[in-house]
């Protein structure tokens, strides 16, 4: 079966796919139809949070096979209910709505944030603030929370209700709030898609000041940065903040589709039974998986991902061809003198898998990546830039 031939025939044309097929791995390598072996900086844009068949992953995955691979909402769960206690414990938030993907976590953080502000304030307190070059998803209404014009073009009318700001200009979130009446305030601390670009320090601490102030709900996106991604449990820790609501999805699963909406104290009981759902949200194969990957995410881990990150700035620094590195943890972008494009095949065909955001070289490797494995990886892209 000629595998590309036939996606090209009967899958939607929403991807630019690699000519690759992988078709097995282990950790941070996998291994395409033809044998050849690649590094993974990838992990399926920062899916595959321990790397590919991950053993105790499978162990926890398959053990929750073996009972029930899924019950609906209607009935009680173990993994769901274990898994929302271990996320509030470790984050300080008071409960949790599970879903599919990073999109419906940030959906139902916009219908949390306008239900708390519409019962507090009343009807017209709707207006959601995020920040030109976010990325917060591709339903309509995440689609229009991404202050991105390019994600927008043939889908309009989009979702109303949205104002940009630009990102480390305080004085326009002011100003917006002063004008329109807001429920929350929505950001990324490093916009992923727009770059991988990480928010001052600064300027997070004074959204959170002013969200406080007026009390208006503080959303931190943590889809891609977030299950340890950034050196911390969760991006937004890195900045001294607690967020009203967290979102996340990505890594929790480490390669089931989970995503997470946390919920603060202020938003805790803003939902009640039928004012939202979803039917595989909180699956618990998903969750049993998930509670593998959280449980593993301690100190000793979260150290490797800082000091794997060093490593890699240390070498990219001053490289040849590199003009610039950004992002947090293991998740970086690489601004490159040649196009990011051309470094992305010079790589794939030396065996390291990377990826694009904007124009920059994009790296996501698993947590836990053997070093010897990412000094090959980083010297075949040192390599590729120059």
């Amino acid at each position: 079966m000629d595998i590309q031939s036939t996606d090209k025939q009967y899958i939607a044309n929403t991807y630019a796919r690699f000519p690759i097929n992988i078709v097995s791995g282990k950790g941070s390598v996998v291994t395409d139809e033809n044998g050849k072996e690649y590094i993974d900086l990838a992990t399926g844009i920062a899916v595959n949070t321990f790397g590919v068949a991950d053993d105790e992953w499978i162990k926890a995955v398959e053990k929750q096979l073996e009972t029930v691979q899924h019950t609906s909402n209607l009935y009680y769960s173990a993994p769901c209910a274990t898994l929302a206690e271990i996320l509030c414990k470790k984050t300080g938030m008071k409960k949790v709505f599970f879903s599919n993907s990073g999109a419906e976590a940030n959906e139902c953080a916009i219908k949390a944030a306008r239900k708390y502000a519409q019962d507090k304030k009343g009807e017209k307190f709707s207006t959601i603030v995020t920040l030109k070059n976010s990325f917060h998803g591709r339903t309509l209404t995440t689609l229009a929370a991404t202050g991105q014009e390019v994600f927008h073009k043939d889908f309009t009318p989009l979702t109303p209700g949205f104002v940009y700001a630009t990102a480390n200009a305080i004085e326009e979130i002011e100003a917006i709030i002063a004008t329109y009446n807001c429920a929350a305030i929505m950001i990324e601390v490093v916009q992923g898609e727009g770059g991988v670009n990480p928010l001052d320090k600064e300027f997070v601490k004074d959204i959170a000041d002013i969200a406080k102030r007026h009390d208006i709900l503080l959303i931190c996106d943590e889809v891609q940065i977030g299950n340890g991604r950034s050196g911390k449990l969760y991006g937004y820790m890195n900045y001294d903040i607690m967020p009203d609501i967290v979102t996340t999805a990505k890594g929790l699963g480490g390669g089931l589709p989970l995503g997470a909406t946390l919920l603060g104290e202020k938003v805790k009981d803003v939902f009640t039974p039928g004012s939202h759902g979803s039917t595989f949200g909180g699956n618990p194969v998903a969750c049993a998986g998930a509670i593998s990957i959280i449980n593993r995410l301690n100190d000793e881990l979260l150290k490797g991902v800082n000091e794997r990150s060093e490593y890699i700035k240390t070498q990219l620094e001053n490289a040849d061809g590199i003009k610039s590195i950004s992002g947090m943890g293991l998740m970086l972008g690489i601004e490159t003198e040649k196009d990011a494009s051309k470094v992305i095949s010079e790589c794939i065909d030396n065996g390291v898998l990377v990826i694009k955001a904007k124009e920059k070289v994009r790296l996501l490797p698993a947590l836990n990546i053997p070093m010897p494995q990412l000094e090959k990886a980083i010297e075949v892209l040192k390599n590729a830039c120059k």
